[in-house]
């Protein structure tokens, strides 16, 4: 299995910037596409943002113009740049392979986006 550990949320102002950073236990993770993910509570999880192993981009019509998708593969990382942000981005951020391979890329434990004044 190839673990996965977020970090870098927390508390930001309406129009602030977050960067959110996920690194991966194993290089495998570099032939994979990797996506964000975002849960609110009561809601389903869904995909923001994914980059492909060519380091294509794509990113839901809500996050687009606000959010960057990255990798860096020598660290086995990938990154999400959150700028703008709106109090509908509350969330807690995921990442994993884009379609979600959860037996070998088991989901972590997140990490909390809270946008509020």
């Amino acid at each position: 299995q190839v673990q996965l550990v977020e970090s870098g949320g927390g508390l930001v102002q309406p129009g602030g910037s977050l960067r959110l950073s996920c690194v991966a236990s194993r290089s495998i993770f570099s032939v994979y596409a990797m996506g964000w993910y975002r849960q609110a509570p009561g809601e389903q999880r869904e995909l923001v943002a994914t980059i492909t192993a060519g380091r294509s981009t794509n990113y839901a019509d809500s996050v687009k113009g606000r959010f960057t998708i990255s990798r860096d593969n020598a660290k086995k990382a990938v990154y999400l740049q959150m700028n703008s942000l709106k109090p509908e981005d509350t969330a807690v951020y995921y990442c994993n392979t884009d379609p979600p391979r959860d037996k070998l890329f088991p989901w972590g434990q997140g990490t909390q986006v809270t946008v509020s004044s």
